[in-house]
């Protein structure tokens, strides 16, 4: 509302005979319980007026209400000016700006981002949390490319290490041979089951070794099982063609079935990094911090830094046997994925147990003097929860992403069967309707939670077509195609229209926010903003409908109007949930 800001601006000038700057003027958006839309807090002009609060905004709402053809009226409790808008005004706003089909599109900022997200590891599927994260990961790269940027959207797959030789090792002792096709088990999920058979099998052996002697921890080291997976990585690394060769089928046979679960959940990636192909690169940055003086090498000849005087400690960044930690690689993935595409920004997606990493692997490239890594930032989220008891996965400990989103399409299909919104559709059309609410109960579900919180999510609580879901959205954008397919044509002449009623002049004022809201979201990385956005405009847009006649008005304008109404309402519904991944029906 820059006029608003203009005015008070000339206000004060005009009253008080001081001029003041754009920033000390603080806007509001008016309490619910108060008449008006705008409010300007007043308190800190009062130094300028010499006067109290409540005279001073009256000072100031009689000379916008006389300056300002915008502003119809004002009021002033205590220390806020509540502004009530021209409803002249606001139809020019929906007619000129609102309407238009670019409302909300906004131009190339001529930067460049990356988001980071998925980063699975290829010995298991994806899990409840790999959903959160990919759905986070996408959401926040659909909202920046929204706003301007360019946006690549990248996966590092975690495809090598001692966890990768489990699943390889038990597969080439207890596997038979077995494969995707001959099991009918999609490749993550064969693959994540050889997983639970090495842990299984360690474990005996953990206890055979116990009851001979030895203590858990001599166990757990001289168990044959580990001994030999140990081996294997070695082989790995050193390029044995044998296991190389098993390594690349077991992969592939992983990466065919995330491949179906990112389709699934409608993600997609522009590039693709492997550890396989990183792991190894973070040493050359390590000579460079050593010559530079920021690492220090000990006797043992490891690689150190020391950050006690950040306030953490020394860090390992390379073992003395010239071996790479886990630092050392992303220190090299980091550089490696600024050389190719020199972004100004690149956002990690990975859980809160992350955080002090980051922290440290940002803080070394800074003190590396890597210009580049101002723009680093980590989008750190939170743990998923379920109700005990929903949803237990194959192994009883994690909850498997294709399993739960199955079980979110069944969800879907029962709750809408009973409640008769698929009466008449053809059957195809049913099935995807099946499909578009589970996952958009589940993506919604996910969203609309601040990342950083930890969330319960309840698949039931979620599929709920009254409550705070993405299925009540979703009904809301169908019930306005339907008023729209009734009437047969949206875009419409309205002419002669006097004003608005309370709920329309809600409704354009809720729809204006949309630009803000997108930018706000992008400026946090936060899906939440723009799906609490949404339900707001649903449920107000579900009070609009029941309060006010739209095909049955007699009046043409008036009726035209709401048509048109509506039409946006659908337009900024479907463009708010496509940020968010969600896909909206046209009938249900």
């Amino acid at each position: 509302m820059d006029f608003i800001v203009q005015g008070t601006l000339q206000a004060v000038k005009a009253l008080y005979s001081t001029e003041l700057k754009e920033s000390d003027i603080n806007l509001q958006e008016t309490r619910k319980e108060f008449e008006g839309e705008i409010t300007i807090v007043t308190f800190p002009l009062t130094r300028f007026s010499k006067k109290s609060p409540e005279q001073t905004g009256s000072e100031i709402g009689e000379y916008l209400q006389e300056h300002r053809p915008e502003i119809s009226g004002f009021n002033v409790i205590k220390g806020f000016l509540n502004l009530s808008l021209d409803s002249t005004y606001l139809l020019q706003v929906f007619s000129d700006t609102i309407s238009n089909s670019a409302f909300g599109d906004i131009p190339s900022n001529g930067k460049k981002v990356m988001v980071e997200y998925s980063s699975p590891n290829t010995n298991k599927p994806l899990h409840l949390g790999h959903i959160r994260n990919n759905l986070l990961g996408y959401s926040v790269a659909q909202i920046l490319a929204a706003s301007g940027y360019e946006v690549i959207k990248a996966n590092l797959v975690n495809d090598r290490g001692i966890h990768i030789c489990k699943s390889m090792l038990a597969w080439q002792r207890f596997g038979n041979g077995e494969t995707p096709k001959s099991s009918g088990l999609k490749g993550d999920h064969l693959v994540g089951k050889y997983y639970v058979i090495f842990d299984k099998e360690y474990k005996k052996q953990i206890d055979e070794l116990k009851a001979e002697g030895q203590t858990e921890e001599e166990a757990r080291k001289n168990a044959p099982l580990i001994k030999e997976a140990q081996l294997m990585l070695r082989k790995w690394e050193t390029g044995d063609e044998e296991v190389i060769s098993l390594w690349k089928m077991m992969n592939n046979w992983v990466y065919e079935g995330f491949d179906v679960t990112y389709k699934k959940l409608g993600v997609s990636f522009d590039k693709y990094y492997y550890e396989s192909g990183t792991y190894l690169l973070g040493k050359d940055i390590i000579e460079e911090g050593l010559e530079k003086g920021v690492f220090f090498r000990k006797e043992d000849n490891s690689v150190w830094i020391d950050l006690t005087a950040d306030g953490l400690d020394e860090k390992l960044v390379l073992r003395g046997d010239g071996t790479s930690v886990y630092i050392t690689q992303d220190l090299g993935t980091a550089q490696l994925k600024y050389n190719d595409f020199k972004m100004d920004e690149s956002i990690y997606v990975v859980g809160n147990e992350q955080d002090y990493h980051f922290k440290v692997l940002f803080l070394i490239l800074n003190k590396l003097g890597k210009s580049w890594a101002q723009g680093l930032y980590h989008l750190s989220y939170g743990m998923v929860d379920l109700p005990s008891g929903k949803m237990k996965s194959r192994e009883g400990t994690v909850v498997d992403a294709d399993d739960l989103i199955d079980e979110m399409i069944d969800t879907a299909r029962g709750r809408t069967e009973e409640l008769g919104k698929v009466e008449g559709l053809p059957e195809e059309e049913k099935q995807n309707l099946y499909r578009m609410i589970g996952l958009g109960a589940l993506k919604y579900f996910l969203l609309k939670v601040e990342p950083k919180k930890r969330l319960l999510f309840d698949p039931n609580e979620s599929i709920d077509f009254q409550g705070h879901t993405g299925p009540f959205i979703q009904y809301t954008h169908a019930r306005i195609r339907s008023v729209l397919s009734k009437a047969g044509i949206e875009k419409l002449e309205y002419i002669g229209i006097n004003g608005v009623s309370p709920t329309e002049r809600e409704l354009i004022l809720a729809l204006s926010k949309y630009p803000s809201v997108l930018a706000e979201s992008a400026k946090e990385f936060s899906p939440a903003q723009l799906a609490n956005y949404a339900y707001d405009l649903a449920k107000l847009y579900n009070k609009f409908y029941h309060e006010e006649p739209i095909l049955k008005v007699e009046d043409i304008n008036i009726r035209n109007f709401r048509l048109s109404l509506s039409s946006v309402t659908a337009s900024i519904i479907r463009k708010s949930m496509g940020l968010l991944g969600i896909e909206v029906p046209e009938r249900m």
